[in-house]
């Protein structure tokens, strides 16, 4: 995938760090000797690993040349390297193999999955954030926007389908395989200023795909529409404000 911005994508990077901290927190291994993070993106997730195991041996893979570029400046010590998840095969196991917010961009989790949990060693764990939003009115309504007539062919098949699975998937995929799986989702109100805060929101993630297919002037016509849509959709709170529901999926897996 072309054109993570890490700047853009670290704008929200506590409302993002949020749910890595929450899957770290039910994590119970004592001294994981190496771990991986999968689209580990600016780092921010990777740095959270290097502070819960400072002796292991952590490797952060992310497919953007940007958003490393990021990593391995906010986080030097920790390696970095190019690689795709879908095609990723470690010649070694992993005590902990992680991945916060990036499955949702890897399709064939019928088959990914299964792929993951054998890059896990013995007693290591499989731990997995991804949203689960893509019906929700934010996403349900950019798709909306760009088949209307001005844009519709050009961003025809620019974002596939979400392959994010409901959790009764990811059970009957894995716990087969695991001697102990736990699965769980939160739904993160987040508290913003505006529509424009969630354009913002959605600029370096969602909206990204429809967007690098226009021209400035597009994009901007794309946006003020999807801005109207959305005032529709979420109302506003007493103080101005708006709320905003961010439904996450978890699990931790355990191979047998």
């Amino acid at each position: 995938m072309h054109g993570w911005d890490a700047k853009q994508y670290l704008r929200f990077a506590d409302e993002r760090t949020q749910p890595a901290l929450d899957l770290l927190a039910r994590i119970d291994l004592a001294a994981p000797r190496r771990i991986v993070d999968l689209g580990c993106g600016p780092g921010n997730s990777t740095g959270l690993l290097r502070d819960r195991w400072p002796e292991a041996a952590i490797t952060g893979l992310d497919s953007s040349a940007d958003m490393l570029a990021a990593a391995r400046r906010d986080h030097p010590g920790i390696e970095f390297v190019v690689g795709d998840i879908a095609s990723w095969a470690p010649a070694q196991p992993y005590d902990l193999v992680f991945s916060n917010a990036a499955l949702q961009w890897v399709g064939n989790h019928e088959r990914l999955l299964p792929q993951l949990i054998e890059a896990v060693a013995a007693d290591g764990i499989l731990a997995v954030q991804m949203p689960r939003n893509h019906d929700f009115a934010t996403h349900r309504l950019m798709r909306q926007v760009a088949a209307e007539a001005p844009w519709r062919d050009k961003l025809a098949g620019a974002r596939d389908p979400s392959p994010v699975k409901p959790p009764e998937f990811y059970y009957d995929c894995l716990a087969p395989k695991c001697r102990s799986l736990v699965l769980w989702e939160t739904n993160y109100i987040q508290v913003m200023d505006g529509v424009g805060a969630i354009i913002a929101w959605l600029h370096g993630t969602g909206l990204r795909p429809f967007l690098a297919r226009l021209e400035a002037q597009e994009q901007e016509l794309f946006l003020d529409r999807y801005a109207a849509l959305l005032a529709e959709a979420f109302p506003v709170q007493n103080d101005g404000r708006i709320l905003l529901p961010y439904p996450r999926l978890f699990f931790i897996a355990t191979p047998k």
